[in-house]
């Protein structure tokens, strides 16, 4: 009861921080422009304080909004607003979204990594080491992380070296940000673990080794997304 307790309370952050991206794209604030005080916004958007500043920390990790303290919340980059050609935002029920998306990840994103495996070069895999140390420090140091992972992972495909995988990236991107908030991050360890493990296989070009590794990794997000789901239909 809890869990789905917590559930809801994050799927209403989700809610405004989507609301926050329209009110931008809507209203076509420019990168380096300010946005209004946050008593505007839980004003407009119908909610307390605590909600929009949780939705701001969501969408400052996403890169699109930096807090400057003492002058205010300004929009860095409108780029993440572009980043959902399959429209995957527009769906209400984020759990049954996650659970189909992490279906289409245990098909593609495996032979992904084992694709870099076998063509990533040595700068390549020079950056993946410093993405993965990035994400390992963030969460080591319990700071958003959702950037960082989506680096990582859209990183991977481009170390594939295969035209069709690099148009993938926006769907990897949506997928990785949407699991990571429904998780509530609860899956640092195994997160740390699994990029290691990932990392280390693609640079011994042990294209089985990062296969296997890319599938636990996402077996783990399965798993925790289920529980999730289980708990909610059971308290339905």
């Amino acid at each position: 009861m809890q869990e789905f307790s917590s559930y809801k309370e994050k799927l209403l952050t989700e809610q405004i921080e989507e609301q926050i991206l329209d009110y931008i794209t809507k209203e076509q604030i420019e990168s380096g422009k300010k946005l209004p005080n946050e008593f505007i916004l839980a004003e407009k958007f119908g909610v307390g304080r605590s909600t929009l500043r949780e939705a701001v920390k969501l969408l400052v990790a996403r890169g699109v909004l930096e807090v400057r303290h003492g002058s205010g919340t300004y929009v860095t980059s409108s780029m993440p607003l572009d980043n959902d050609p399959l429209h995957l935002r527009e769906i209400e029920d984020k759990i049954s979204l996650a659970m189909d998306i992490v279906n289409v990840r245990l098909i593609l994103e495996p032979e992904i990594a084992a694709l870099a495996a076998l063509n990533a070069t040595e700068e390549d895999i020079k950056r993946l080491r410093e993405l993965c140390s990035m994400v390992e420090d963030k969460i080591i140091n319990d700071e958003p992380y959702i950037k960082e992972d989506i680096e990582f992972h859209a990183f991977i495909a481009k170390c594939s070296k295969n035209v069709v995988m690099g148009q993938l990236i926006p769907i990897i991107d949506t997928a990785v940000l949407l699991f990571v908030n429904i998780t509530h991050k609860a899956l640092k360890r195994e997160t740390i673990e699994t990029h290691r493990a990932i990392t280390d296989a693609i640079q011994k070009r042990d294209y089985i080794g990062a296969k296997t590794a890319m599938l636990m990794h996402i077996i783990y997000n399965r798993d925790k997304i289920k529980e999730i789901k289980d708990s909610r239909n059971s308290d339905r």
